[in-house]
């Protein structure tokens, strides 16, 4: 076995991937913008076409907001589905997310190049997502660039469009962290920590004595969950708690994080998404301990901003002091609106320019007041490289979803911890990585040493998380994995469990038997709704797949194949199959089932297309890929698994990890559509997968005749 890499070696090695993967991300989003029309992106769901300025105001922490609609210009007639002209078209654009705002392309012009809407547009965070609106708050180099009519960005008077674009600010945070790294050449500036962290040392021998009796806040804790709580606390460096689908992870992480206080700890909680805090944050909130939530308030959700930095810098005694500065600024937002005099309008920005700056010095003082004070402080993982952060220090990082986690964003908050606990599920699916690297040539990593001649490891690859290496490192002592699952029917869990949880995996007692039927409303005893689990097999060959390049002809459609390519990738999808999911959402409905409690999953976008009509059949249905639901849960969920030729061609369909998010997402009822012939060919797992699906489930096989007349 190789030694293990040196910090300096790591580091070097994490920039070069995270540089491939930045510019793999700047190049898929121009690309998006470069080859496609603005009513194609829409279309994609990465665009909105259409827009008008409505309105801007001054919002949480002083940043300027643009609410933004559809232009009447462009209204249209109150569709089938009961939209109407003012409603936004169906997109993909969520709070959170960073887009570009730009005047929109005429009709006649160019595609426009991503660094020309760069240029002459601005750049911002979604805040709010409504159906007839969304807000865009920008970001602080953007608030002042005035057009020529003294306007943000010159927008105000004309019809906009809104792109999603990459975030660069997350990856500056990283690369930041590893040239730290990089430059602690000799072993005697690292922490022990850091040495434990990189296999210099052991870690330090368990004392489970010294955890002593607890007084847990939480009594209903489960003996697994119990265990991992002393493990963490008993741990000197590092420890990691497995947590299978529906363990109670998050449960388990907010006593942890109780009984570390109780100790008189200083906590930073972060995690790789807004989500992952916010869902901590709402959890802590009830227990009235002081925390504090970094992070752009245009991110958070809505429940969790009185525990943000922005509210706090408000409501505080010491946020008193910047009351009057915001007032100023927003009667000079709605100034700006009332004059159409391009001279008075330049004079308004320079006046808002330098009431910011006060602001902001007056903030900067209000937050590390409060920040000092928290013994909680809550960020995702690149939020932790925030100034607000700069000189604090922690005596534990807790790190949520760490299995989906970048490892350089996990220094990111680790470099200021004499200690780490990483909850995650490693068998579930790791982050998603875009760029090129991880084809890298794996022989040359099992050379000894593995390093090349830039001071790299070869085969290395940004998708090896940091709960994956240490695990690797220091072996199954550093774990305590969470075993009574409180999701699925006893007969859905069964073969994850088997297969990659040891069987170690119970069902509670309250889900082990739930099923449609048994929902707290009315639903119908049918065969549909008394099953757990159900495999519609479409073996024979009448079901085949297509390949999204198939319809598009060749080089005579060149243009159309290249949109296609790049938007959906060289996707599949199954006409058919997506028949008769329709059909089994039919049946589901008819007897009494909420669309709500339904979701579609699927591995392949391209499949995701052909399915997007079930969202105006049955309102309030969800649709998903497979990668995308993770983390998430419903009581039915469908899964079309695509994949059927001559061949026995599976695709990534043969990653494991990526089946164990599908067939976990289930509360009461799962229905596998797919076809056993092409998916038994894949790989040993899927055969595997095959034949417990023949021998435990009810098992159907589909009447193309039928089908076919239903469809006509």
């Amino acid at each position: 076995m190789p030694e293990p890499p040196s910090i300096p070696q790591f580091a070097k090695t994490q920039i070069s991937l995270l540089a491939a993967e930045l510019q793999a991300e700047i190049a898929e989003s121009a690309a998006l913008v470069s080859l496609h029309s603005p009513s194609a992106l829409q279309r994609a769901g990465v665009a909105l076409t259409n827009l008008t300025v409505s309105s801007q105001r001054t919002g949480l922490g002083g940043k300027t907001v643009l609410e933004l609609c559809p232009d009447p210009a462009t209204a249209s007639a109150p569709s089938k589905e009961g939209r109407d002209w003012s409603d936004l078209p169906e997109h993909g654009i969520r709070a959170g997310d960073i887009v570009l705002v730009g005047e929109q392309p005429s009709g006649k012009e160019k595609k426009k190049e991503v660094k020309e809407m760069e240029r002459r547009g601005v750049k911002g965070v979604v805040s709010r997502v409504r159906r007839g609106d969304l807000s865009v708050m920008l970001e602080e180099k953007d608030e002042d660039k005035g057009g020529a009519d003294g306007d943000v960005g010159g927008l105000g008077d004309k019809r906009v469009w809104v792109v999603k674009v990459a975030d660069e600010v997350t990856w500056r945070r990283m690369n930041g962290t590893m040239e730290k790294m990089v430059k602690m050449e000799t072993e005697e500036g690292y922490s022990y920590f850091m040495r434990v962290l990189f296999g210099m040392v052991g870690p330090t021998p368990l004392n489970m004595e010294k955890v002593g009796d607890i007084e847990w806040v939480d009594p209903t804790l489960n003996e697994s969950q119990k265990d991992a709580i002393k493990f963490a606390l008993a741990s000197e460096e590092i420890a990691l708690i497995h947590g299978p689908p529906g363990t109670g992870k998050t449960h388990t992480l907010i006593e942890l994080i109780l009984q570390m206080l109780k100790r008189g700890l200083r906590i930073l909680v972060c995690g790789p998404s807004n989500i992952s805090v916010d869902n901590i944050v709402e959890r802590l909130a009830p227990h009235k301990i002081p925390l504090i939530r970094l992070g752009h308030p245009a991110r958070l959700l809505p429940s969790v901003l009185n525990h943000s930095l922005d509210v706090l810098t408000r409501t505080s005694e010491a946020g008193a002091i910047v009351k009057d500065v915001r007032a100023e600024m927003d009667a000079k937002q709605a100034s700006i609106r009332k004059t159409r005099n391009g001279k008075e309008r330049r004079a308004i920005y320079a006046d808002l320019k330098e009431l910011r700056k006060e602001y902001r010095q007056r903030e900067k003082k209000c937050v590390s007041d409060l920040v000092r004070e928290s013994k909680v402080v809550l960020a995702t993982l690149h939020g932790a490289g925030g100034f607000q952060l700069r000189d604090e220090q922690f005596d534990v990082v807790v790190i949520d979803e760490a299995s989906q986690a970048l490892e350089a964003q996990c220094w990111v908050p680790l470099l200021s911890a004499k200690k780490a606990i990483c909850a995650g599920d490693h068998l579930q699916l790791p982050p998603t990585i875009k760029s090129l690297n991880i084809k890298a040539d794996k022989k040359a990593s099992k050379k000894k040493g593995g390093e090349d001649d830039q001071g790299t490891i070869k085969g290395a690859t940004l998708e090896t998380t940091l709960f994956d290496r240490l695990l690797k490192l220091h072996g199954p002592s550093i774990k305590k994995m969470l075993t009574t699952q409180y999701r699925m029917h006893e007969k859905i869990m069964r073969f994850p469990s088997d297969e990659l949880y040891e069987a170690k995996l119970i069902a509670a007692e309250a889900v082990k038997a739930r099923l449609l039927k048994d929902l707290p409303y009315e639903v119908k005893d049918t065969d549909d709704t008394r099953e757990p689990l159900i495999f519609i097999d479409t073996q024979g060959g009448d079901f085949p797949e297509k390949n999204e390049e198939d319809d598009n002809g060749e080089s005579s459609a060149g243009s159309k194949k290249l949109t296609k390519s790049s938007l959906f990738g060289d996707s599949k999808s199954n006409e058919m199959e997506a028949a008769l999911v329709r059909e089994h959402v039919k049946a589901l409905v008819d007897a009494g089932v909420k669309p709500e409690d339904i979701a579609v999953v699927t591995p392949y976008n391209a499949q995701l297309a052909i399915l997007a009509p079930l969202k105006e059949a049955f309102p309030g249905i969800e649709l998903g890929s497979v990668d995308g639901f993770q983390g998430r849960e419903k009581e039915a969920v469908i899964v079309s698994l695509v994949r059927s030729n001559s061949d026995g061609e599976v695709g990534f369909l043969g990653e494991k990890r990526r089946l164990n998010v599908a067939m976990t997402r289930p509360k009461r009822s799962l229905t596998v559509i797919g076809d056993s012939e092409t998916v038994k060919k894949g790989s040993k797992f899927l055969k595997r997968w095959m034949d417990f699906l023949e021998d435990n489930a009810d098992l159907r096989y589909p009447d193309l005749a039928s089908l076919t007349a239903a469809e006509a």
